[in-house]
């Protein structure tokens, strides 16, 4: 059974600098003492997942249907959009589109920005 958690709110931030390259050490040194981590060296979410920028709203549908435990049939009646299209969408093989975005997102309880 699969219960939902209660999330915990997040205390961090990231910061971007622009500067002497000369003062990057100090920088980095003062930032430090101050708790913060170089994270320069980390890797983007997005290479991470392995989806491509084409597909990746249709991997954010997938997931928010998931999220909310309805299926593509579900998710049509609820959007007015036909079940193909939906997969389609999902497949990336038909874009989302503003108007459809903004159906789904009402429908799934998320922003439709998360799709475009």
């Amino acid at each position: 059974m699969l219960a939902r958690t209660k999330k915990l709110p997040t205390s961090t931030i990231e910061l971007c600098f622009v500067g002497p390259k000369a003062q990057r050490q100090k920088a980095v040194a003062v930032l430090r003492s101050l708790g913060f981590v170089d994270a320069s060296e980390s890797t983007d979410w997005r290479k991470t997942l392995g989806f491509t920028e084409a597909e990746l709203p249709g991997a954010v549908l997938v997931g928010a249907r998931a999220k909310e435990g309805i299926t593509q049939r579900d998710l049509s009646a609820k959007t007015g959009i036909p079940q193909r299209h939906i997969s389609e969408m999902e497949n990336a093989k038909r874009p989302i589109g503003r108007e459809n975005a903004r159906k789904l997102g009402e429908a799934l309880n998320v922003s439709y920005r998360i799709f475009l």
